[in-house]
């Protein structure tokens, strides 16, 4: 009895590392690439269909077509930058909380905090809520730098 509850925690942790692995490849460098290159196609792509999106900032909530409309129309060179400040998951759903830090030619950086679930569609992990806000300013450099870059 003493040894399987070490067993089920190393198990547990490593099923968590897997998660966390397929979901940065299969979701977040896509979206950074995509986000970076301003290619719509792939960054919706990493979303689903069933997607709710809030920039809360703004108040606004928009589902996947409205999102896709409004990702379509962005142009301009940017750059984003995630890491984690949280990282739960099982075996085909996820919560990722976390710093952004975008960057845009002759402006300051933008730092938003985001919480993002995630599901896996199809044995495939996709956005289905996409949330985010820089808390009224409070967000900025510091906070980005004490969260854990992805790994």
């Amino acid at each position: 009895m003493k040894l399987l509850v070490p067993l089920l925690f190393v198990s547990t942790s490593l099923f968590g590392q897997t998660a966390q692995k397929e979901i940065n490849e299969q979701v977040w460098k896509p979206f950074i690439k995509a986000f970076t290159e301003n290619n719509a196609e792939l960054f919706m792509s990493v979303h689903s269909k069933d997607l709710v999106r809030s920039p809360r900032d703004s108040k606004k909530v928009l589902n996947w077509d409205q999102y896709n409309q409004q990702t379509a129309k962005q142009s301009g060179t940017h750059n984003i930058e995630l890491r984690f400040t949280e990282r739960i998951n099982n075996d085909n759903q996820a919560i990722d909380v976390g710093v952004y830090k975008t960057s845009y030619p002759n402006h300051p950086p933008y730092y938003g905090r985001f919480h993002v679930v995630l599901r896996k569609e199809n044995g495939i992990w996709k956005i289905l809520v996409d949330t985010d806000s820089n808390e009224g300013g409070t967000i900025g450099e510091k906070q980005f730098l004490a969260a854990k870059p992805m790994e």
